[in-house]
């Protein structure tokens, strides 16, 4: 083969790698990776983990109240509704230092269960329904939730339907690539509705 045919082969294969893999990727970076901001904020219903370097104690998990509150050690009523577990975990810091429970108090806060935010799962799967949005649900991880895919379901065709500035918009997701290592799980957000369609035969 001459060397300008081999240029233009490998520049054409070049052209097609690009464009393959420009295409495979139809979710934002962003948007992939994790829960959105407005999500993690916690309200009544939410479980989350509390955790004090060094104090068992003081570590547990907490369900936030109807009013937006929890009881903790030492403390008493503390209001975290509205807050992002970031700000949750300054609080308590701040808390227990005023109250000389402790000079410096390291506090860690982790979301269990978005029991006020949820998801729904639709189409091909055992059971349609809506499930309580947990911190880093994935597609797979929601659609195992509701009971795995039918012997019909179009496993690479899922559409999962989001909001975001008000408008909606859909991501279609390859769960079966997902599923066997060939591609990134997709991280939900509360609202996000996943629908799996059947197989066109």
């Amino acid at each position: 083969m001459s060397f300008p045919r081999l240029c233009v082969v490998l520049l054409g294969l070049a052209w097609v790698t690009v464009t393959a893999c420009g295409s495979s990727s139809r979710v934002p970076p962003a948007e992939h990776a994790s829960v959105g901001s407005e999500d993690a904020l916690l309200s009544p219903g939410d479980i989350f983990e509390v955790r004090v370097y060094g104090e068992k104690e003081l570590s547990g998990e907490y369900r936030v109240g109807p009013d937006g509150n929890i009881e903790y050690p030492f403390i008493g009523s503390v209001a975290v509704g509205g807050m992002p577990p970031g700000a949750v975990s300054q609080r308590i810091a701040t808390l227990l230092r005023e109250g000389d429970y402790l000079k410096t108090p390291q506090v860690m806060v982790f979301v269990k269960e978005y029991a006020s935010k949820r998801i729904s799962v639709t189409g091909a799967v055992g059971k349609d329904g809506t499930f309580p949005m947990e911190s880093g649900l994935t597609v797979v991880q929601a659609i195992s939730l509701a009971g795995g895919f039918t012997p019909l379901a179009s496993q690479n065709s899922v559409v999962v339907t989001r909001r975001v500035g008000g408008q909606l918009k859909r991501y279609r997701v390859r769960a079966e690539d997902i599923s066997e290592g060939r591609a990134e799980d997709f991280v939900l957000q509360a609202g996000d509705i996943i629908y799996v369609p059947e197989r066109l035969f």
